[in-house]
């Protein structure tokens, strides 16, 4: 798997640029705010369908413009294909020239794994982010997850509304035994994909950190949820329904599940050194890699934002050296090179992409 082509047309800081990329390594180098985050934000957006770091769609079309484009080509090992991306007063995706209906119609077309700084923020942040890292890395493999992850959050806010309507206008607690019922079933949906992912993880991640850490630390995850089953997850909304209606907002579920770090059995996030929360990461990253591999034959894209911020020299020539049979995409601020690895390399300046191979 890997992408031939992108052109930006008004998105972000670029007018009007075509990128052709090599099939292994592509490096974009420059000074900060020059537009290099930019080319993995749409090579993002175009595999997920969002942008990993704008709240608002509109923070993605140039400042002098109301519209922008984002055209995509790859290749897979069983087909080809095309996704564009329209947006303006609101967003258009197209598939091989065919408008699509949902967001969800282009998840899986491109798979991608994506390394940032700010990822360490899965660990050292709230379960939000950890949810999140899963939600991303589930829908590019389990398209129908995104579907029932929609319907849970759709029908715990119907749950939370009519909680308040108990409280504020006695409204009758019978009626909510029909939100407990729909809660219930698309949230053991959602947990059973989630819980097959971490464990997934759990068989990759500990190799990936031992051999990273020269067998020096033990990494273990604990995944903690409150709705293993419809009907266990039917009981816990029992027993908090009371506090629910004072609070008017629902207490447990999967909207907060939790996954947990631990190295040598202490919380890595609470106990960790910094090294140690990158080298976690790093170990997660990898393992996300190997698990899409596993289930699509092919490896993903990718996508290395910031890349030399977060590793050594060393750990950065050992770390490319052992990625073989996929494309990637680094961007930093100074241009280097990798012994034995053929690489496409590309200077950002002010929103233009420069080929300096040539």
């Amino acid at each position: 798997m890997y992408i031939k082509n992108i052109k930006l047309t008004n998105f972000r800081n670029y007018k009007n640029q075509q990128v052709e990329l090599d099939k292994e390594m592509n490096l974009f180098y420059g000074e900060n705010a020059q537009g290099k985050t930019n080319i993995l934000e749409a090579v993002f957006l175009c595999a997920i369908g969002k942008s990993f770091r704008a709240k608002k769609e509109k923070e993605l079309i140039h400042l002098e413009e109301k519209n922008a484009c984002i055209e995509m080509e790859y290749e897979k090992e069983d087909r080809s294909g095309k996704i564009k991306i329209e947006l303006n007063d609101k967003k258009n995706i197209y598939l091989n020239g065919i408008k699509q209906s949902k967001l969800s119609d282009i998840l899986g077309k491109i798979n991608i794994v994506m390394f940032s700084p700010d990822d360490i923020e899965i660990l050292k942040s709230g379960p939000a982010k950890r949810r999140r890292f899963l939600n991303i890395m589930i829908s590019q493999l389990r398209p129908k997850y995104v579907y029932c992850l929609n319907m849970y959050l759709k029908t715990l806010e119907q749950r939370n509304h009519y909680l308040r309507q108990i409280a504020n206008e006695n409204s009758s607690q019978e009626l909510l035994e029909i939100w407990d019922e729909k809660l219930a079933e698309y949230g053991a949906q959602v947990y059973e994909y989630r819980n097959e992912f971490i464990e997934k993880i759990k068989e990759k991640i500990s190799n990936i950190h031992n051999n990273i850490t020269q067998q020096q630390e033990e990494l273990k995850i604990k995944y903690l949820s409150d709705c293993q089953t419809k009907e266990t997850y039917k009981e816990e909304l029992k027993k908090t329904r009371q506090s629910d209606i004072e609070r008017g907002y629902t207490v447990k579920g999967i909207h907060r599940d939790d996954i947990y770090f631990f190295i040598n059995k202490k919380q890595v996030n609470i106990y960790g050194s910094q090294g140690q929360n990158r080298t976690v990461i790093l170990s997660l990253k990898l393992a996300e890699l190997e698990i899409i591999k596993e289930e699509i034959g092919e490896y993903p894209i990718l996508l290395l934002d910031d890349f030399m911020s977060e590793l050594d020299g060393k750990r950065r020539e050992n770390f490319l050296k052992n990625i073989s049979n996929t494309q990637i995409l680094i961007t930093c601020t100074d241009e280097f090179t990798i012994p034995d690895k053929m690489c496409k390399t590309f200077q950002v300046n002010k929103g233009n992409v420069e080929n300096i191979n040539k």
